[in-house]
């Protein structure tokens, strides 16, 4: 098993706004990455990665009347390991309420829009990938455009959700693009392990970049850790801040 990377404080904010390669990435807009009649699907591995890696996009599809389906792999109970205050049996019950309202506070359609939950093990998700390749596929037209969480993005959930997803999208013959999420903690500024060939910038608005902020907060659960146990909360100011920059970045 490799070395977990996601550790510290990470890169700083400061960093990637001097990042030659990132200031160089060309631009694609949510009509092009979804042409008309085209379904995007979202494929979170916990409830707050579709808000984390494009809730930006996720309101353009939204104001374009894309069809939006949403695949929320794991409820992310394992977010606090070891936490009486967070428990596994609470945060099973909280985390997709706040997954709702935050995609609320996006102004996402919530009448309309499909949300699957996967049901599988937070932290757990590897041991079961051929699994999840199947059960994605079953969620899959040829017509879709899926985004999901990068296969080298250094969280194993992550990782094997991203894996799971360009199996399934080469069994169905839809079109998959990579989301990088926690990248930005582990990364260098220039890191040549950031496939930069196929990276490009979604612009958000401040408009956009505001009501993402307003959901990002809606993960009440993560924005707090645990004093009694030494726990730090899993979105903290500088995570939150390194993912509330003026665009996101899409693998192609």
């Amino acid at each position: 098993m490799k070395p977990n990377p996601i550790v510290g404080n990470g890169t700083s904010l400061q960093a990637w706004k001097a990042s030659q390669h990132l200031a160089a990435l060309p631009t694609i807009d949510a009509a092009t990455l979804v042409p008309d009649g085209c379904r995007a699907v979202i494929i979170a591995p916990h409830p707050d990665d579709e808000v984390l890696g494009c809730g930006g996009l996720l309101q353009e599809l939204a104001r374009l009347g894309r069809a939006i389906q949403i695949i929320s792999v794991t409820d992310g109970s394992a977010s606090h390991p070891g936490s009486q205050r967070w428990s596994v049996e609470r945060l099973s019950a909280i985390r997709p309420q706040e997954s709702a309202e935050a995609l609320r506070r996006l102004k996402l359609p919530l009448h309309s829009l499909q949300w699957i939950r996967g049901g599988f093990s937070d932290s757990q998700v590897a041991a079961r990938e051929a699994e999840l390749t199947e059960f994605i596929t079953r969620y899959l037209r040829p017509s879709d455009v899926v985004f999901a969480t990068w296969s080298e993005d250094g969280h194993c959930d992550h990782e094997a959700v991203g894996r799971a997803s360009a199996a399934a999208v080469q069994k169905v013959g839809a079109r998959l693009h990579e989301l990088p999420i926690w990248t930005w903690h582990w990364a260098e500024p220039e890191d040549s392990s950031i496939p930069w060939q196929r990276a490009h910038k979604i612009p958000l608005d401040i408009h956009s970049v505001a009501r993402k902020r307003h959901a990002m907060h809606a993960f009440a659960s993560q924005l707090e850790g645990d004093p009694d146990i030494g726990l730090p909360p899993v979105l903290a100011d500088h995570v939150l801040e390194r993912l509330l920059q003026p665009f996101e970045v899409v693998y192609l």
